[in-house]
């Protein structure tokens, strides 16, 4: 399965030319997906190297009939189709991240959230509004964690943030509707999902304890889809009389799961596996509108109090059937993919550097943001390839020129041609500083990255050099 990289450049597989009302808007997003994805991390000055393409991507950002939809359009019916040539369910993992800025002007953009500052004479900090964006994005990986693109997104963000605590002294939040909260974001990307992807009984949205909302599960059963959610509601069960975690101290372990976690040795945990099928509530103010649901409720627990750390304690829930141990710890690796959203942020953090961009306005931000989000997806998914596919052909992610450059650099270097995808793609981390050691882990995306870059630099001289004057 590629990503779109072949004899032609990657970028048009995930541009939608019929998306934009005027084809050349679709001609200048493909320059600059080009464009950024061999300069990760520059300024639009330094990737776009002259006046008239970098005037260009400015216009571009700030055009009124560009959105992120538009940008995003090609994307996500690119990721159906490679959700489409694989088999098995698909994971559809949800979060939310911020992006922030410092300008001079900040309601052109927004704010995020409130934060401590100076602390004022009295004794009290000074509360600081953080100029900025949420975005809320839905990536689609394969069970093995191979990230397939993005299927939903949505960006936003606040005139005026009052906060959660100063909220709840006002209104009781139970008794406000799904519709009114900014929890909506949850169902709304799911759908966009399930309408995006098709065949919604193979997708299984992933999220975390901000995304346990019964008006989600409710959802997602309407819709025919699947969800896996870290609980933090300890929820009414049964008869009304008992909670879930009243029912779950009953059920006796039924399994041991041995996990490794960080880097040292001795950094592994036994845990130990209850599960149920449960008959949940709903909250007490919504009963009229919303069912009884029975869902699987895992509790996956820490045998032994560890003394230099808390305690592993993980309460899954799941609208899917668990009735084996193995089923019950395939559960736990499904929901331990949710870390690879965390990972696509840091690219587009890190490596795409979208909180140092310069634009003054939340509409051109979002759109650079969007068209980051493609090129990072494409870096993440190279790291991601040379784990799972190794013995790959390099043409799953490589054009013809620079399998060549990369072999003629090992050639230079006295190593023997690359055949395989993993040698192809350790060659591009190498030129990104990875050393490539015996003990050494898997390259990261930040070498990928980096080698990417230097990759790019390496193919220009390369077709200059090949060029004749007469």
């Amino acid at each position: 399965m590629s990503s779109g990289t072949g004899p032609g450049d990657w970028a048009d597989h995930d541009v939608d030319p019929e998306a934009f009302g005027d084809k050349r808007l679709a001609s200048r997003l493909r320059m600059l997906l080009g464009q950024m994805s061999g300069a990760i991390g520059d300024p639009i000055p330094a990737a776009c190297q002259d006046w008239a393409n970098t005037k260009a991507a400015y216009r571009f950002f700030s055009n009124d009939t560009v959105s992120e939809g538009e940008i995003l359009a090609g994307h996500f019916q690119a990721t159906a189709g490679r959700v489409a040539a694989v088999d098995g369910p698909v994971l559809v993992l949800q979060d939310t991240t911020e992006f922030s800025y410092r300008r001079k002007s900040p309601e052109k953009i927004g704010s995020t959230t409130v934060v401590p500052g100076r602390r004022e004479a009295n004794g009290r900090f000074r509360m600081h509004t953080v100029c900025g964006l949420l975005m809320h994005a839905s990536l689609v990986v394969t069970t093995e964690g191979l990230p397939l693109g993005l299927s939903a997104i949505k960006f936003w963000s606040r005139a005026k943030f009052k906060g959660t605590n100063a909220l709840k002294r006002q209104v009781n939040p139970t008794r406000i509707t799904i519709e009114e909260k900014e929890s909506i974001r949850w169902l709304e990307n799911m759908n966009q999902s399930c309408a995006c992807l098709g065949r919604p009984d193979r997708l299984v949205q992933i999220g975390d304890r901000e995304n346990d909302i019964y008006e989600f599960f409710c959802a997602a059963r309407a819709a025919g889809t699947h969800f896996l959610v870290r609980s933090c509601v300890d929820r009414l069960a049964d008869d009304g009389k008992h909670t879930i975690a009243d029912k779950m101290g009953e059920v006796p372990v039924k399994g041991l799961h041995r996990i490794a976690f960080g880097s040292g040795e001795g950094d592994v945990a036994e845990l130990e596996l209850r599960y149920k099928r449960i008959r949940v509530r709903p909250p007490i103010g919504k009963r009229k509108r919303y069912p009884d649901l029975t869902l699987t409720v895992l509790h996956a627990c820490e045998r032994d109090e560890p003394e230099d750390r808390p305690r592993i304690d993980w309460k899954p829930i799941t609208d899917l059937p668990v009735e084996t141990p193995e089923a019950a710890i395939e559960k736990l690796n499904w929901y331990a993919q949710r870390w690879k959203l965390e990972l696509f942020h840091k690219i587009l953090k890190s490596g795409c550097r979208a909180e140092q961009a310069r634009l003054r306005t939340a509409d051109r931000l979002v759109n650079l943001i969007a068209v980051s989000c493609v090129v990072g997806w494409r870096e993440f998914w190279l790291t991601m390839i040379n784990r799972i596919a190794p013995e790959g052909s390099p043409q799953l992610a490589l054009t013809p020129e620079e399998i060549d450059t990369i072999s003629r650099l090992r050639q230079a270097r006295g190593r023997k041609p690359a055949e395989s995808l993993a040698e192809h793609l350790l060659e591009l981390a190498r030129l990104g500083g990875y050393l490539a050691r015996a003990h050494d882990p898997p390259p990261g995306s930040m070498v990928i990255w980096r080698g990417w870059r230097r990759l790019s630099d390496v193919l220009l001289g390369s077709t200059l050099s090949t060029q004749t004057c007469g």
